[in-house]
């Protein structure tokens, strides 16, 4: 069923306003086409026939699910493996050195937050990036939690598995190392081993929940390219609640289309989207 007619100004008032409030994403007028042709797809799931009755249905049905899938269709979830390289670099020629020798929080395992995972290309790329350097030191581990706020993106990585074109970026040592081939049906695919699989952990969560679930700290935490969709206010408490959740010391790790300038924060400028909470 193909909806009629274009979504109204009230209608996208709605949609616009239940996406802020439900994930702090600020959707201005420049987003309406993309967000009229998402929900094509949702209009055709619910077999409805205009927008007007998707928002209807979304009042008057608020438990019934259909959030998620709203949610789902409106997030943006662009990524690929070792994507910004610049960071991985960092990661490993001046953080991962400072653990081992002591200086980033306490204890052998290195704990690393993946705030905005999508499909899983940003946490397994970490996760070759330490098993490549922390697997070589005596005693050393690691593990990585992911989230995201789309189902649909979490169900997609925690399989682990990619076709060949979404892996143009890792080498091909580690791609014998660190993945096991298709074959037959699954030919042209290749799956994360499962020995490094396991140290992930994926799980939904929205950023702006009255409280996270875990109470760990990390040495660090990447939350690339999300905050671009937040307005100022919404990065400013972002920030400052990642940083509650840092060892003294540790580094949060942004997009490089983003920054904290303008906005009030505790972490100190390394370099271009690399911060670092006082020690």
């Amino acid at each position: 069923m193909t909806p009629k007619g274009k979504i109204t100004d009230q209608d996208y008032s709605f949609i616009r306003d239940l996406i802020y409030k439900e994930t702090r994403i600020n959707l201005g007028d420049s987003k309406r086409e993309l967000v009229s042709a998402r929900l094509g797809k949702r209009l055709r799931a619910n077999n409805l026939g205009s927008y007007t009755e998707y928002c209807q249905m979304l009042q008057s049905r608020p438990n019934s699910g259909e959030l998620y899938h709203l949610i789902d269709a409106i997030s943006t979830n662009h990524t690929f493996f070792f994507r910004e390289i610049n960071h991985f670099n960092f990661l490993t020629s001046h953080i991962l050195p400072t653990f081992v020798n002591g200086r980033l929080g306490s204890g052998k395992e290195l704990k690393i937050w993946s705030c905005a995972c999508s499909t899983g290309e940003e946490p397994y790329s970490l996760a070759i990036a330490l098993e490549e350097f922390l697997g070589k030191q005596q005693g050393y581990d690691w593990s990585i939690q992911c989230s995201d706020i789309s189902n649909r993106v979490l169900d997609f990585a925690s399989k682990g598995i990619y076709d060949r074109d979404r892996l143009k970026n890792v080498k091909d040592e580690w791609l014998r190392r660190y993945f096991q081939k298709g074959e037959k049906q699954m030919e042209g695919y290749f799956r994360v081993r499962p020995e490094i699989s396991q140290k992930l952990k994926f799980q939904r969560l929205n950023l702006f929940a009255q409280q996270y679930p875990w109470h760990q700290k990390f040495q660090v935490i990447f939350c690339r390219n999300v905050m671009i969709y937040f307005d100022r206010e919404t990065q400013q408490e972002l920030v400052g609640r990642l940083a509650q959740h840092l060892v003294p010391g540790g580094y949060l790790l942004i997009g490089h289309a983003e920054s904290l300038a303008g906005i009030r924060h505790p972490y100190h400028s390394i370099k271009p989207a690399i911060y670092q909470l006082p020690a």
